[in-house]
């Protein structure tokens, strides 16, 4: 089962006011777990940067200036997700500016149901508690220390990795940890068949047995 946990960092938040995508992430996921290949690229969005968006991912105008249009990698990013369900945190967000950038370049539009938002999942599993991506790499102890500002191949790892916990990746795991020795052995439950041993009645005890049926009157077993 291939799926791919996606992440973008923008320059706001409507892309129908005119703001674009700037970074796209993608990981691949096989049976829910990463595989290592990824895709990643940053965009020019043909316009300023707001500075209230550059503090969050730390990407400026003159950084994104000679980087390729969406246009110009969208079939590259299709090729990559190919029609893998689409693991996103907030998917309805990220969904309005994939779409937005797709229909802009002529391409046809993904639709949701092709999308897990782990958002949705962490409200099910912990109702009433925080669903940021932040909160849920601090509740499953995922490393956060490179993650100084937004970025959306980092953002997308973290969201495999909380994907996977949401899962009970943790359980998956050490399950699997138990089962293989350091030599590579794996316990078997194996099963020792033993041969039936037969144990004959004595003499002694059948005359004794006859001797107790007769004081047993109108046996059950004898009633036509």
């Amino acid at each position: 089962m291939r799926e791919i946990a996606l992440d973008t960092e923008t320059k706001g938040l409507d892309p129908h006011s005119g703001h674009r995508i700037v970074e796209i992430g993608c990981v691949e996921m096989i049976n829910r777990v990463k595989t290592g290949s990824h895709f990643q690229v940053y965009l020019n969005p043909e316009r300023d940067m707001p500075m209230e968006a550059e503090r969050v991912h730390g990407l400026s105008a003159a950084f994104l200036s000679d980087k390729p249009l969406f246009r110009q990698i969208a079939e590259a990013f299709l090729e990559f997700v190919q029609d893998a369900p689409l693991v996103i945190h907030n998917a309805s967000f990220d969904m309005k500016f994939i779409n937005a950038e797709l229909e802009r370049a002529g391409f046809p539009l993904i639709p949701m149901k092709r999308t897990i938002d782990t958002v949705l999942m962490a409200r099910q599993k912990f109702p009433g508690q925080p669903a940021s991506l932040d909160a849920l790499c601090k509740r499953f102890s995922i490393d956060l220390s490179a993650r100084s500002k937004h970025g959306a191949l980092l953002d997308a790892e973290l969201l495999a990795d909380v994907y996977l916990e949401l899962h009970g990746g943790r359980q998956v795991r050490l399950s699997l940890e138990q089962q293989a020795s350091a030599e590579g052995m794996v316990a078997h439950n194996d099963k020792v068949m033993v041969q039936a041993r037969h144990f004959p009645p004595s003499e002694a005890e059948v005359a004794a047995h006859a001797l107790m049926l007769e004081k047993i009157k109108d046996p059950l077993w004898l009633v036509e």
